[in-house]
């Protein structure tokens, strides 16, 4: 191997840069080759199809739910479907009124405008969106003082598309400005395969029926994870099997990255077995949890949480957080109650 150029190979702009290749080359451009969420598929065709026979510019829409789901797929087919320019940017990155204005002043007619974590936004930058997406009109203040004024800049239409995993945290003013709201759900294990193939495809990967369905069924409802959990089925196919994901491989690379049947991480389950073990099972505090197994509150609420309670492993209570009769018997745990009944 040549070592003289081994930086190519380690460097964080090179590894960067292909995996953000490969993942635009899965993300699919048009409705028709988006699999799942089939409800929105169908609503968001008809408003699309009126917005172009009326040729009109659609409306601001809003994509909720966990992360992966393919919020920002769905954005970028928005935009494909529309005809026209597609500008991504997120809720951090837009730190002052005036970033934002310089994004808006620069959109054309029609244009999608993607804010990514749009509940990040900092309330100043808020007001000066309102009247953008009621009126397309933005509201600058030149100046300090006495001598400050008020410049009404128009703006061309465009379609706002935000995307959040917290609709909770956004505000009611911005929320109630969006003209189309969704809520993407978890996947099934039968949509997630197809996408497995269809990425399998993409990448010029050899897998067959049961390998993609034991690598979607261990996904965790998640897109994203599943063409995670492909691209390292690969690697093992490439060293452990003769380059064709089968089911054997695919559950030799996911219990060696010790993801289980059901898709729970070493994670997962030491947050059940701590809780358990140590708390009984609980109620305990969401800190707690986060202390006990080393991690930050905000990635285990954020993180793993949502999918534990998804499937009935973990329950909140007004208390705090609760491991079900099914976690304690996906841990192989006696539940308190039945060991009492046994006794009995």
């Amino acid at each position: 191997m040549d070592f003289e150029n081994e930086e190519r190979f380690v460097g964080a702009q090179f590894n960067e840069s292909e995996d953000s290749e490969t993942e635009l080359s899965l993300r699919p451009k048009h409705l028709c080759d988006y699999i799942g969420q089939d409800k929105v598929k169908e609503n968001l065709s008809v408003y699309i199809r009126a917005a172009k026979q009326r040729d009109d510019v659609l409306d601001h829409v809003l994509l909720y739910g966990p992360p992966g789901l393919g919020k920002t797929t769905l954005a970028g087919i928005i935009a494909n479907e529309m005809g026209v320019n597609f500008r991504v940017t997120s809720g951090p990155a837009i730190e002052k009124p005036g970033d934002l204005a310089a994004l808006l002043t620069n959109l054309n007619e029609g244009d999608v405008l993607f804010i990514d974590e749009i509940h990040r936004l900092t309330r100043s930058v808020e007001e000066v969106l309102y009247p953008a997406m009621e009126d397309n009109v933005l509201d600058i203040i030149i100046g300090k003082g006495p001598s400050a004024r008020s410049i009404r800049l128009d703006l061309h239409h465009f379609t706002l598309v935000g995307a959040t995993t917290r609709a909770g945290q956004l505000s009611a003013p911005l929320r109630d400005r969006f003209g189309v709201i969704f809520r993407l759900e978890m996947y099934t294990p039968e949509q997630l395969s197809e996408i497995v193939n269809r990425s399998a495809g993409i990448l010029d990967i050899e897998i067959d029926p049961s390998g993609s369905l034991e690598i979607a069924s261990r996904s965790r409802g998640t897109p994203r994870i599943a063409n995670r959990f492909l691209k390292r089925a690969r690697d093992f196919a490439q060293v452990v099997g003769n380059g064709e994901i089968t089911k054997e491989v695919s559950s030799i690379a996911l219990d060696r990255m010790e993801v289980d049947a059901l898709g729970l991480d070493s994670i997962d389950r030491l947050i059940l077995k701590t809780m358990i073990k140590n708390y009984n099972g609980g109620p305990v505090g969401l800190e707690t949890i986060a202390a006990a197994i080393g991690e930050e509150a905000v990635t285990v609420e954020d993180v793993y949480e949502p999918f534990l309670m998804q499937i009935g492993f973990l329950a909140r209570t007004p208390r705090g957080r609760t491991v079900t009769p099914a976690g304690y018997a996906h841990m192989g745990i006696p539940f308190p109650g039945q060991q009492v009944m046994q006794g009995v």
